[in-house]
């Protein structure tokens, strides 16, 4: 033991000393360390809202698409597309304009002599509905959607004209820009110059192009500055139609404003979440009334795609509170760095002890692999003896293989009983057991326990005896029923021939209520100061291999697992008399209480 201390004292208690030595000269970076850590949290806020709101677009893109499928089932689909640009708006509220394109390129709805909104919306977009001019256009990732895969029963539009050649020989439809510059500069990227920059870039392509094979997507345009976000989906019942949608930003906004809104309540007043639109301003906040430098925010992340050069952003509404708390955090890491000492020395002793518990835990597992070797080896040789008397028909009597087959069985039960006690206190350690909770009788359980084990006691040369009384409880009524069949294993174990085992239940009408169970012998009892240490996994209070007595030292370990499972708790004392008295007590059922 004295070279586990100073092997611990070097190991251990020399290095934390070091440490607590570093610890307090690195105290000075810790306001860098705070500011560092708030801009993490910040940032991974608005990358979450970024994402939040991109999952959401994509939802209003798969509704379109579904309520598209809705309005022309038994319907002429040609006659629903001229009327389409009235019918969309009416059952899809964030549809300003609607259109209907075939795949040729013919242009069915909205009309050219319609209301204001639909020429201006032809003006802009009906070349490029018509396959006659690409335009630049910022694409859904398909990767984010849940419905973006290519449907086989939809012919894919022709696309043999426009395609570039990559350097690689594989068809490119798509050429990028340049990336162009972010409407605001997050202080938290002041020293990475790379997210001045937006990750949104377009793309020139013809609207057949984009379409292809797919049954719905989403692109935005800018047109004067202005963006102008289009939905459009392919009914798999009308593959030549294109049915598409101008997105109504204004509803749009209104729908996105809740995801903003919800802040975590532990940053609700730190942080205000805003959606900047392309030009950076906000057009919604998660406080309302709140106001900023918009372009200066702490933390900024872009939509994306979805929504190009739209931003969520994060602003301090309170920026002297990080300050303040980090001179907290310092004051509070000094205090902690003065006690750090007096902790490693309380530490030292802890883990001292526990280094000299594990020590004697060792030579209990090397002891219970010596007890159960051998427990193993005595039914083993009996079972292998009578079954090859039998198997080689060297016993001829009915009486002599009644008796060794027998013989075989019982042992074989020990055998089974010995590793499902192993496998019982496996597991528990692991937190793996679990009981169910059912209402039963303490003198059910008993009786039926006894009915299978008090032949067994009583071939022991034990008389049994039952002082019973109904006490109804809760619990499990097969793990309470090992409970009772470790305890009489164990009195049977230690009893000698002639002694009795007595079980009684009964109901404890003290201050403190309770189910009490016990098992009585009149064995030898537990040696004084072994009280607690004979419930202690391994742990056997005479050595099994000299005295003779069976078992591998976890009986009593996994009884009172059992019963600390069920709020209970088990117990010893000594007999009055002589011998050992286990009590169980146990948490009345409510029906039993009332």
């Amino acid at each position: 033991m004295k070279k586990v201390y100073v092997l611990f004292i070097v190991a251990v208690l020399s290095p934390s000393l070091i440490l607590a030595w570093l610890a307090a000269r690195s105290m000075r970076d810790q306001q860098v360390l705070i500011e560092r850590q708030r801009a993490l949290l910040f940032q991974t806020i608005c990358d979450r809202k970024a994402n939040d709101l991109q999952q959401y677009l994509l939802t209003c893109q798969h509704e379109f698409s579904e309520k598209v499928s809705s309005l022309l089932p038994g319907v002429d689909a040609v006659e629903t597309a001229k009327s389409f640009d009235d019918m969309v708006r009416k059952y899809w509220p964030l549809a300003e304009v609607g259109f209907v394109v075939t795949t040729t390129g013919q242009i069915l709805s909205p009309r050219v002599y319609g209301r204001a909104e639909a020429r201006d919306f032809l003006a802009q977009n009906s070349r490029f509905l018509a396959n006659t001019q690409p335009a630049e256009v910022y694409l859904s990732p398909k990767r984010l959607s849940p419905n973006l895969e290519p449907n086989p029963s939809v012919p894919e539009m022709p696309t043999e004209v426009h395609k570039d050649t990559s350097s690689d020989g594989k068809s490119a439809f798509f050429a990028s820009k340049d990336a162009a510059l972010r409407k605001v500069v997050p202080q938290s990227s002041k020293n990475q110059p790379g997210e001045l920059y937006s990750k949104a870039t377009s793309s020139e392509t013809e609207f057949k192009q984009l379409v292809g094979a797919e049954s719905e997507g989403m692109l935005g345009r800018f047109f004067d500055n202005r963006l102008s976000l289009i939905v459009w989906a392919r009914p798999v019942t009308n593959p030549n139609l294109i049915f598409g949608a101008k997105v109504n930003l204004a509803a749009l906004t209104e729908r996105l404003a809740p995801l903003i809104a919800s802040v975590d309540p532990e940053l609700k007043n730190v942080i205000c979440l805003a959606l900047l639109d392309d030009l950076g301003r906000p057009v919604a906040l998660s406080h309302r009334g709140f106001s900023s430098n918009w372009k200066r925010p702490f933390a900024a992340t872009e939509v994306g795609e979805l929504l190009p050069h739209w931003e969520t952003a994060v602003y301090l509404i309170d920026p002297t509170t990080s300050t303040r708390a980090a001179r907290t955090l310092t004051l509070i890491l000094s205090l902690v760095i003065l006690t750090l000492v007096l902790a490693i020395a309380v530490g030292s002793w802890l883990l001292a002890r526990d280094i000299s518990r594990r020590l004697t835990l060792a030579r209990q597992k090397t002891d219970f692999v010596s007890n159960v070797s051998h427990e193993l080896k005595t039914p083993l040789t009996s079972i292998r003896m009578f079954a090859e008397l039998l198997a080689d028909g060297r016993v001829t009597a009915e009486s002599k293989r009644k008796a060794y087959l027998e013989v075989i069985t019982k042992e074989a039960a020990r055998l089974t009983r010995m590793v499902d006690e192993v496998l019982d206190f496996a597991r528990a350690e692991r937190k793996e057991r679990r009981y169910r909770r059912e209402e039963l009788d303490l003198a059910r359980v008993t009786a039926d326990t006894l009915a299978e084990y008090r032949e067994g006691l009583e071939a022991a040369g034990l008389a049994v005896k039952v002082d019973t009384e109904s006490v109804r409880v809760k619990g499990d009524p097969d793990a309470l029923a090992q409970v009772l069949l470790n305890l009489l294993s164990n009195a049977e174990k230690y009893s000698a021939r002639g002694g009795e085992v007595m079980v009684r239940s009964r109901k404890d009408n003290s201050s403190r209520p309770a189910a009490v169970w016990e098992v009585l012998d009149r064995g030898p009892g537990v040696p004084v100061g072994c009280e607690e240490k004979i419930f202690e996994q391994f742990y056997r209070a005479d050595d099994a291999l000299s005295s003779g007595v069976r078992g591998a030292g976890l009986g009593l370990t996994v009884a009172r697992q059992i019963v600390r499972g069920h709020n209970g708790e088990l117990t010893y004392a000594a007999r009055e008399g002589g011998g050992s008295c286990f009590t169980v007590r146990l948490p009345l059922s409510d029906e039993h209480e009332k």
